[in-house]
């Protein structure tokens, strides 16, 4: 299998990718990570990083990965933006481009991540890039001094009011439960926040406008009230769906939810094909617990390159 363009492929270029990458390279591995935008992945719209260890500085997503990018740089690994089209594996694997062009490697570790869900009310498409968003640091501008309302209850939900609560004097959230599923601090910040209203137990059920947003219909789900009110923007953050597809077609297994399943060495049930970060099935997602199975994985490619080249 000599002349192969690459001992280890990356693709995805986030917190997992990204420190995949530096252990590859740092291995002395032939590393080329495939990216389709910006290093970063979802860490480039977290405003500010404040619970990864030893980071006590205000730092932006955006600050950290370019970070995390120079350093897998410096050790040697290569990086393309292109996107990648296909995976497949006869005695290595090949990775197809929408360039048209095709890769070889011994490995692959893929780091796609996720994209956000929707919450598939009546508005939600119709109203994209008029007042509906899935990122407050990308369009939180836009709505400056204007009322919005947040849908979510986990971290990314309350990080993001915080953020947007910066920006105007009345945010509102809702929460289908009757608690947040966020971290505790995260969910005891929020609502002491006297810009922001949380309503629990609320659902939304229709977004409605003509050229952009005007109101939303929302519900209590405990007293079956429902009412509109008037705002400027909905910014939802009701969870991930994770880029799966390219795994999907390879025949990787995959759980009920549509994410890798793997093993504490980050390997799937197709030898050599390794999956990391949000893609992969696990209860607890961040970016610390990213870059840790990039570091896992990187790890245990390196042996079964080895492997394969001897």
């Amino acid at each position: 299998m000599a002349g192969l363009d690459a001992d280890l492929i990356i693709v995805g270029a986030g917190p997992a990718g990204l420190t995949a990458a530096q252990y590859g390279a740092r291995a002395n591995l032939k590393v080329l990570v495939i990216e389709q935008m910006s290093p970063g992945g979802q860490i480039l719209v977290i405003d500010q990083l404040e619970n990864y260890p030893g980071v006590t500085e205000h730092i932006s997503g955006y600050e950290f990965s370019l970070a995390l990018y120079k350093q897998a740089q410096s050790f040697g690994a290569s990086f393309l933006t292109d996107t990648v089209t296909s995976i497949k594996k006869a005695d290595h694997f090949t990775v197809g481009l929408a360039s048209g062009k095709t890769l070889t490697s011994f490995a692959v570790i893929l780091a796609t991540g996720s994209t956000p869900s929707l919450l598939g009310v009546s508005g939600e498409k119709e109203f994209v890039g008029k007042g509906v968003s899935y990122c407050a640091t990308c369009d939180g501008s836009f709505f400056k001094n204007k009322k919005i309302l947040v849908v979510g209850g986990g971290d990314a939900a309350c990080e993001e009011a915080r953020y947007l609560s910066n920006l105007t004097e009345k945010v509102v959230l809702i929460h289908r439960r009757d608690s947040f599923r966020a971290q505790k601090t995260l969910a005891e910040r929020t609502i002491k926040n006297p810009k922001i209203e949380v309503r629990f137990n609320t659902v939304l059920k229709e977004i409605k406008g003509s050229d952009k947003v005007k109101s939303v219909v929302i519900e209590n789900n405990k007293t079956n009230e429902i009412h509109e009110e008037e705002t400027d923007a909905v910014f939802i953050f009701v969870g991930t769906t994770p880029r799966s597809s390219l795994a999907r077609a390879l025949g990787v297994e995959l759980d009920e939810g549509g994410h890798i399943i793997t093993n504490q060495k980050m390997e799937t049930n197709i030898s050599g094909f390794y999956a990391v970060g949000d893609i992969r099935a696990d209860v607890f997602r961040q970016v610390v617990t990213a870059a840790a199975d990039g570091a896992i994985a990187a790890h245990n490619a390196s042996g079964y390159i080895d492997e394969a080249k001897s």
